[in-house]
């Protein structure tokens, strides 16, 4: 069966559209037998990848960053008959800065070892999230996270993993607040909130292990939520976030770390908000989360 590939050419600042040649090369080398569709436009992947599932295309391969991921996600949810109907096979050929999904998944950035795994075609169901009508693969946040996202963006004269920190310092140095009522199947919390980060993957940026015991096959959604009141407090917790493992940020005071199958927030004042590392709004108050469980078969090592 034929493959498609969609490729976000804007992923990691061009550099997507530059290496195409070598994935290209990869891809043929392992003996993948596939069509290439180029996204002309932001957000083009979503339709491109709908386009794709509905004409039979298997699998349907990312190639590009976190973004193109979700936007792929996304696509093959909306050419999906039902909220229940399995999509996929989905492959990833990870071309963007910080490769999120990719490395939660074991899913190596060297394009060859990236290819063969396409290739060898095994699949695993894979957890997917939505947030409102937006569906995503890794993660989803507002407050501090999409903030840094609204600096990040507009950075231009450094590339690569250093521009998230860089922009994580600006974020806390605006030392950006909200309020308001987080409601999820075992809780609730009403009060000031610096982030919220909802996932399915542990890791966002490249740097930050936003939400460290997030695991995409366990049926669950994983979030984190606390306020930080002041910018030391901030730069604390921003070194403890780029923790994996023992002594992570969620074990800080304040923080807390939580597992749902749903999740409603609700904020006294907008934030921007993203899905897989792309902006959907600059400000928005209501969101709703769910988790479907075993949705997107995903091919794996």
């Amino acid at each position: 069966m034929t493959a498609k590939v969609i490729l976000n050419p804007y992923a990691n600042r061009w550099n997507a559209e530059k290496r195409w040649p070598e994935a290209e090369s990869a891809l043929k080398a392992a003996g993948v037998d596939f069509e290439l569709a180029v996204s002309e436009l932001p957000g083009g992947s979503v339709e491109l990848a709908a386009e794709a599932a509905r004409s039979g295309f298997s699998p349907i391969i990312a190639a590009g960053g976190d973004g193109t991921a979700g936007d792929v996600v996304h696509g093959l949810a909306q050419a999906a008959q039902n909220e229940k109907a399995p999509l996929g096979p989905f492959g990833l050929m990870p071309m963007g800065t910080a490769n999120d999904l990719a490395y939660k998944l074991g899913i190596p950035t060297d394009f060859q070892a990236a290819a063969r795994i396409i290739a060898g075609g095994k699949s695993r169901r894979m957890d997917i999230g939505k947030v409102n009508d937006r569906y995503f693969a890794n993660n989803s946040a507002i407050g501090i996270e999409p903030f840094v996202t609204t600096i990040q963006i507009k950075i231009t004269w450094i590339s690569g993993i250093p521009r998230y920190l860089i922009a994580a310092l600006s974020a806390i140095a605006a030392r950006p607040k909200w309020s308001g009522r987080i409601e999820w199947d075992k809780g609730s919390y009403q009060g000031p909130l610096s982030i919220v980060t909802v996932g399915n993957g542990s890791r966002s940026g490249g740097l930050f292990h936003m939400i460290p015991h997030a695991d995409p096959f366990d049926g669950k959604l994983t979030f984190v939520y606390g306020f930080r009141a002041t910018r030391r407090e901030m730069l604390r917790t921003l070194f403890r976030i780029m923790k994996p493992g023992p002594g992570s940020y969620v074990e800080m005071e304040g923080i807390f770390e939580q597992d749902c199958s749903w999740l409603k927030i609700h904020l006294d004042d907008p934030s921007p908000a993203h899905t897989d590392g792309e902006l959907f709004s600059f400000g928005i108050q209501d969101l709703e989360y769910r988790i479907f469980p075993e949705r997107l078969q995903i091919l794996l090592p």
